[in-house]
């Protein structure tokens, strides 16, 4: 499976922004060993149900440190028998932009 996730803290900077609480985040994610990858936007990791969510909730857990509450944003794809897609599919659909 491949989760699409994305963490906001409720305490954040100053500024308004969230980079510091959603870096603890993002740690946690690389530091499981899981495929991944991390846009302005989103997390994404790759693997078996229980171990993805493990690590979700790890990172939400990180993210929320001296935060009274905290928002997740989180959408699936639940292909069981398939891995790694977190790459393919992306690269399926730039061959199809090249014969464009």
């Amino acid at each position: 499976m491949i989760v699409a996730f994305s963490v906001s803290p409720s305490a954040g900077e100053p500024d308004g922004g969230v980079s510091e609480a959603v870096s603890r985040a993002v740690k946690v994610v690389r530091e499981s060993g899981l495929p991944n990858s991390t846009s302005s936007m989103f997390t994404e990791i790759e693997g078996e149900w229980d171990e993805v969510m493990a690590v979700v909730k790890k990172a939400v857990e990180a993210a929320g440190e001296g935060s009274a509450r905290v928002g997740l944003v989180l959408k699936a794809d639940i292909r069981p028998g398939y891995s790694g897609h977190l790459a393919a599919k992306v690269e399926r659909v730039e061959a199809h932009l090249r014969e464009d």
